[in-house]
């Protein structure tokens, strides 16, 4: 997980201004490992900036994104953001869909895809969603497998983009 200067100095790297508003996002995504909805963000800096726009935020959470500090992740609540992990390398994410837990997948599924010279891929996401070891003993989920102790879900997304 990227530390809070860590993000400061990426921002930094890549011409942004350093403001109060961008180090307390750092801040607060460097010490929450969870995933957060722009609406979180928003309430959670709406505290300290009054007038702060929803679109600010936003707007924000999407450079962030785009100079790889923060991951974005589609669940069936809508898009949420989590500070990158120190993976620094092409990888993929098991989430747990109760507390959230990430772990790395190191293999990417793209390198078993047939592309023809009709489609050029530009980017990519895979994500696999169930239940960690410890959310399936609390909440009775005990359908552990050989996936790194999650179970499979009925569920089937698939989330194509760049490579």
């Amino acid at each position: 997980m990227l530390t809070k200067d860590e993000i400061i100095s990426t921002m930094s790297a890549q011409g942004l201004r350093i403001t109060d508003q961008r180090k307390t996002l750092a801040t607060l995504f460097s010490e929450n490992e969870g995933y957060l909805s722009p609406k979180d963000v928003y309430e959670y800096m709406g505290k300290k900036y009054s007038g702060l726009s929803f679109d600010t935020v936003y707007r924000n959470l999407r450079v962030m994104q785009e100079l790889g500090v923060l991951e974005q992740v589609s669940f069936e609540d809508g898009m949420k953001f989590k500070v990158s992990c120190n993976e620094h390398h092409h990888h993929h994410h098991m989430i747990c869909l109760n507390c959230q837990k990430t772990l790395p997948i190191s293999f990417c599924p793209m390198q078993m895809t047939d592309t023809t010279d009709q489609f050029q891929i530009v980017e990519h996401k895979f994500e696999i969603f169930g239940y960690c070891k410890d959310c399936q003993q609390k909440n009775g989920h005990n359908k552990s497998n050989s996936d790194g102790g999650f179970s499979q879900t009925s569920s089937h997304t698939h989330s194509h983009g760049g490579y």
